[in-house]
């Protein structure tokens, strides 16, 4: 038993590592395409929301293959539930890029660092969930990390930090959510993924035009596609489909708050394949930062082991008899036998 779940441990552990690599992998790689794709100096495809829009419906059709070919299993949720959260997760979207063209690069990094701390307080106030000292810790020091090598000019207004705050919230609630819904309903992340990923592709299919042209001024019908520029949307959309099934599994597999704290590995990696693709400039600051908040993602692993196998004690300890109980529950039965016996009534 103990060999078997010792395998059971070092396959779920090679699972992990392979969710957050698809994760990273993914998502640096949606990012440098992006890059290329709505830069000026590459197709200036200036249509983020529209976008999206396309990632989730490719997704959408990649989940309704899956479901027809049935290599994977739908389970019901029930259709307001999903409505919800995709209200609050287009919400985020749309938040996220107004934040980023209304507010400076610095404070809207800021607003992403924020993010961190608010998903703890929401899982406490909605989940009762506590954290311990080292956690904390852990948390403060990658954001102190990705703050110092990211956040650099700093300027807020009054609409541009409301869109701020309530891309904020919104995420971490979106986050949140998909965590507690997998448990929920016992669905697994790329079943859920396949029942969110319609709703949010005709909503933001539809509005996202919109978005767009009161973001930059420009509408979408009247961009010059290319084939190259085509090429990096589909190759776009493929990336986001691995980029939104392994979040929605490391969610399913660890926490919000851990998605958020690992995840700014990708920040990291960002910057260091910008400084060797795109001759971008690290400094000793950045470099320090980076330095900084690898440390505080170690700690944060280290810590929330720690947690783990401190919950593991207590859940044994609550489940399992110990040696003085046993003894004294077989002394117990053996009494209760002999006076069965004396009263000429064995239960036998």
């Amino acid at each position: 038993m103990e060999g078997v779940q010792q395998h059971n441990d070092k396959k779920s552990a090679v699972t992990d590592v392979g969710a957050w690599a698809m994760n990273v992998i993914s998502s640096v790689g949606i990012i440098m395409v992006n890059k290329q794709l709505m830069s000026r100096a590459g197709f200036a495809f200036t249509f983020a929301t529209t976008l999206t829009g396309l990632h989730f419906t490719v997704t959408a059709f990649v989940g309704f293959i899956s479901n027809a070919s049935g290599y994977s299993a739908s389970k019901h949720v029930p259709l307001w539930e999903l409505l919800w959260f995709s209200i609050v997760a287009n919400t985020s979207i749309t938040g996220m890029n107004l934040s980023l063209m209304l507010n400076s690069v610095g404070f809207y990094q800021i607003s992403k660092l924020s993010m961190i701390p608010v998903v703890c307080v929401m899982e406490w106030i909605l989940h009762n969930k506590h954290y311990s000292k080292e956690v904390k810790m852990a948390v403060v020091v990658v954001v102190l990390g990705v703050g110092v090598c990211t956040v650099t000019d700093v300027k807020v207004n009054g609409r541009g930090f409301l869109c701020a705050c309530i891309a904020v919230l919104s995420t971490s609630l979106q986050q949140i959510s998909i965590g507690s819904l997998q448990k929920k309903y016992s669905i697994g992340s790329f079943e859920l993924l396949s029942k969110t990923a319609p709703i949010q592709a005709l909503s933001l299919v539809i509005l996202g035009p919109f978005i767009d042209y009161y973001l930059n001024g420009k509408f979408i019908l009247n961009y010059k596609l290319s084939s190259v520029s085509l090429f990096f949307i589909l190759l776009s959309c493929t990336l986001a489909v691995f980029c939104n099934i392994s979040q929605y599994l490391c969610i399913g597999r660890f926490s919000a708050v851990s998605f958020q704290v690992l995840g700014h590995m990708k920040t990291v990696c960002v910057l260091t394949l910008g400084w060797l693709l795109f001759d971008s400039q690290l400094s000793l600051k950045n470099i320090l930062g980076m330095v900084l908040a690898i440390i505080g993602m170690i700690v944060y692993s280290w810590a929330v082991e720690l947690e783990k196998k401190a919950q593991a004690r207590i859940s044994l300890s609550k489940t399992s008899l110990t040696e003085e109980e046993i003894r004294l529950l077989r002394e117990g039965i053996e009494n209760s036998s002999t006076k069965d016996v004396e009263l000429g009534d064995p239960k036998a």
